[in-house]
Protein backbone atom coordinates (compact mmCIF):
# COMPACT_ATOMS: atom_id res chain seq x y z
CA UNK A 1 0.00 0.00 0.00
CA UNK A 2 1.27 3.37 -0.90
CA UNK A 3 1.31 6.37 1.06
CA UNK A 4 -1.32 9.28 -0.19
CA UNK A 5 1.77 12.06 -0.88
CA UNK A 6 0.74 15.08 2.04
CA UNK A 7 0.59 18.72 -0.06
CA UNK A 8 3.48 20.76 0.78
CA UNK A 9 2.76 23.51 3.39
CA UNK A 10 2.80 26.85 2.76
CA UNK A 11 4.98 29.32 4.53
CA UNK A 12 1.83 30.72 6.88
CA UNK A 13 1.58 26.89 8.17
CA UNK A 14 5.45 26.51 8.35
CA UNK A 15 5.89 29.82 10.68
CA UNK A 16 2.87 29.20 12.53
CA UNK A 17 3.88 25.51 13.13
CA UNK A 18 7.57 26.84 13.61
CA UNK A 19 6.12 29.62 16.23
CA UNK A 20 3.81 26.98 17.89
CA UNK A 21 6.54 24.40 18.70
CA UNK A 22 8.88 27.59 20.32
CA UNK A 23 10.10 27.10 23.75
CA UNK A 24 10.94 30.73 24.93
CA UNK A 25 13.44 30.98 27.94
CA UNK A 26 11.23 31.40 31.50
CA UNK A 27 9.47 34.23 32.13
CA UNK A 28 9.91 35.51 28.11
CA UNK A 29 7.12 36.08 26.14
CA UNK A 30 6.90 34.29 22.51
CA UNK A 31 3.51 36.13 20.06
CA UNK A 32 2.97 35.75 16.63
CA UNK A 33 1.79 39.24 15.49
CA UNK A 34 1.15 39.98 11.95
CA UNK A 35 3.94 37.47 10.67
CA UNK A 36 6.64 38.22 12.81
CA UNK A 37 7.61 36.13 15.76
CA UNK A 38 8.48 38.67 18.76
CA UNK A 39 10.17 37.22 22.14
CA UNK A 40 9.79 39.32 24.66
CA UNK A 41 12.08 39.49 28.44
CA UNK A 42 10.39 39.82 31.26
CA UNK A 43 9.01 43.11 32.42
CA UNK A 44 10.96 45.28 34.52
CA UNK A 45 9.19 47.16 38.16
CA UNK A 46 7.30 50.31 36.44
CA UNK A 47 5.81 47.89 33.88
CA UNK A 48 4.22 45.82 36.54
CA UNK A 49 3.28 48.39 38.66
CA UNK A 50 1.13 50.18 36.15
CA UNK A 51 -0.33 46.69 35.74
CA UNK A 52 -1.32 46.63 39.51
CA UNK A 53 -2.85 49.99 39.55
CA UNK A 54 -4.84 49.32 36.75
CA UNK A 55 -6.35 45.95 37.87
CA UNK A 56 -6.86 47.12 41.55
CA UNK A 57 -9.24 49.49 40.11
CA UNK A 58 -10.78 47.17 37.57
CA UNK A 59 -11.22 44.50 40.26
CA UNK A 60 -12.73 47.02 42.92
CA UNK A 61 -14.53 49.64 40.69
CA UNK A 62 -16.39 47.76 37.46
CA UNK A 63 -20.02 47.70 37.25
CA UNK A 64 -19.74 43.92 36.24
CA UNK A 65 -17.34 41.70 38.55
CA UNK A 66 -14.09 40.47 35.92
CA UNK A 67 -12.06 37.66 36.00
CA UNK A 68 -8.65 39.08 34.80
CA UNK A 69 -5.40 37.16 33.43
CA UNK A 70 -2.04 37.73 32.37
CA UNK A 71 -0.89 34.99 30.65
CA UNK A 72 -3.98 33.80 28.60
CA UNK A 73 -2.48 33.59 24.75
CA UNK A 74 -5.18 34.94 22.49
CA UNK A 75 -5.75 33.65 19.13
CA UNK A 76 -6.88 36.64 16.44
CA UNK A 77 -8.02 37.03 13.08
CA UNK A 78 -4.77 37.29 10.61
CA UNK A 79 -3.87 40.30 8.66
CA UNK A 80 -4.06 39.49 4.77
CA UNK A 81 -2.02 36.27 3.70
CA UNK A 82 -0.82 35.83 7.26
CA UNK A 83 -1.50 33.41 9.80
CA UNK A 84 -3.60 34.23 12.68
CA UNK A 85 -2.13 36.29 15.26
CA UNK A 86 -1.00 34.83 18.81
CA UNK A 87 -0.95 37.60 21.49
CA UNK A 88 -0.34 37.40 25.12
CA UNK A 89 -1.70 40.56 26.44
CA UNK A 90 -0.81 42.17 29.66
CA UNK A 91 -3.99 41.72 30.69
CA UNK A 92 -7.19 40.32 29.96
CA UNK A 93 -10.51 41.30 31.11
CA UNK A 94 -13.39 38.70 31.08
CA UNK A 95 -16.75 38.93 32.73
CA UNK A 96 -17.40 36.61 35.70
CA UNK A 97 -20.05 35.34 34.39
CA UNK A 98 -18.74 34.07 31.39
CA UNK A 99 -16.05 31.89 32.59
CA UNK A 100 -13.39 32.11 29.54
CA UNK A 101 -10.43 30.86 31.19
CA UNK A 102 -11.50 27.87 32.78
CA UNK A 103 -10.87 24.72 31.03
CA UNK A 104 -9.65 27.06 28.07
CA UNK A 105 -6.65 26.02 25.84
CA UNK A 106 -3.11 27.64 26.35
CA UNK A 107 -4.10 29.70 22.77
CA UNK A 108 -7.66 30.69 22.79
CA UNK A 109 -10.25 32.31 21.06
CA UNK A 110 -10.93 35.84 21.79
CA UNK A 111 -14.82 35.85 21.88
CA UNK A 112 -15.98 36.71 24.66
CA UNK A 113 -13.22 39.51 26.34
CA UNK A 114 -14.25 42.46 27.30
CA UNK A 115 -10.74 44.61 27.44
CA UNK A 116 -7.20 44.28 27.14
CA UNK A 117 -4.47 46.31 28.64
CA UNK A 118 -0.60 46.15 27.06
CA UNK A 119 1.44 48.96 28.76
CA UNK A 120 5.00 49.91 26.43
CA UNK A 121 8.10 47.99 26.98
CA UNK A 122 11.04 47.09 24.64
CA UNK A 123 9.23 47.19 21.72
CA UNK A 124 6.51 50.05 21.95
CA UNK A 125 5.49 49.97 18.34
CA UNK A 126 4.16 46.54 18.51
CA UNK A 127 1.63 47.84 21.86
CA UNK A 128 1.00 50.97 19.76
CA UNK A 129 0.49 49.55 16.24
CA UNK A 130 0.15 45.93 15.65
CA UNK A 131 -1.54 45.06 18.71
CA UNK A 132 -3.77 47.03 18.12
CA UNK A 133 -4.80 46.25 14.63
CA UNK A 134 -4.66 42.72 16.04
CA UNK A 135 -6.98 43.28 18.74
CA UNK A 136 -9.77 44.88 16.51
CA UNK A 137 -9.30 42.07 13.91
CA UNK A 138 -10.18 40.11 17.11
CA UNK A 139 -13.14 42.06 17.81
CA UNK A 140 -11.85 42.93 21.50
CA UNK A 141 -14.59 45.78 22.21
CA UNK A 142 -11.47 47.78 24.38
CA UNK A 143 -8.21 48.11 23.62
CA UNK A 144 -6.03 50.39 27.07
CA UNK A 145 -2.73 51.55 26.28
CA UNK A 146 -0.81 52.62 28.67
CA UNK A 147 2.50 54.23 26.59
CA UNK A 148 5.46 54.92 29.39
CA UNK A 149 7.27 57.05 26.65
CA UNK A 150 4.62 59.29 25.86
CA UNK A 151 3.10 59.07 29.38
CA UNK A 152 -0.54 58.69 28.49
CA UNK A 153 -2.92 56.47 28.87
CA UNK A 154 -5.18 55.75 25.80
CA UNK A 155 -8.70 53.37 25.27
CA UNK A 156 -9.31 52.49 21.96
CA UNK A 157 -12.81 51.75 20.99
CA UNK A 158 -15.27 50.49 18.44
CA UNK A 159 -13.26 48.04 16.54
CA UNK A 160 -14.09 47.76 12.64
CA UNK A 161 -12.03 46.32 9.44
CA UNK A 162 -8.94 45.64 11.66
CA UNK A 163 -8.60 48.83 13.24
CA UNK A 164 -10.41 51.00 15.95
CA UNK A 165 -12.88 54.11 15.17
CA UNK A 166 -12.39 55.74 18.07
CA UNK A 167 -9.67 56.62 20.89
CA UNK A 168 -9.53 58.39 24.06
CA UNK A 169 -6.06 59.86 25.20
CA UNK A 170 -5.28 61.54 28.31
CA UNK A 171 -2.03 62.32 30.19
CA UNK A 172 -1.30 60.23 33.20
CA UNK A 173 -2.88 62.01 36.29
CA UNK A 174 -5.91 62.84 34.58
CA UNK A 175 -9.12 60.46 34.44
CA UNK A 176 -10.37 58.45 31.97
CA UNK A 177 -13.84 56.67 31.46
CA UNK A 178 -14.45 53.18 30.58
CA UNK A 179 -18.03 52.35 29.18
CA UNK A 180 -19.86 49.70 30.45
CA UNK A 181 -19.29 46.53 31.28
CA UNK A 182 -16.61 48.54 33.06
CA UNK A 183 -18.59 52.04 33.62
CA UNK A 184 -15.88 53.70 36.30
CA UNK A 185 -13.72 57.22 36.10
CA UNK A 186 -10.13 55.08 35.65
CA UNK A 187 -7.94 56.94 37.65
CA UNK A 188 -3.79 57.92 36.36
CA UNK A 189 -2.58 60.05 38.98
CA UNK A 190 -0.45 57.08 40.82
CA UNK A 191 0.90 56.33 37.34
CA UNK A 192 3.08 59.75 37.31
Amino acid sequence: MTAMPHAPLTQEEILLEGFLALKAPEGFRAELIEGEIVVTPPPDGDHEKYISRIARQVIRRSLVDMDLSGNKGLKLASATGLPRDHVIPDITFAPVDRDLFGGADSWMPCEGVAMVLEVTSTRPHKDRDSKRRGYARGGIPLYLLVDRDDATVTLFTDPDHGDYREQHRVPFGKTLTLPEPFGFDLETADLV
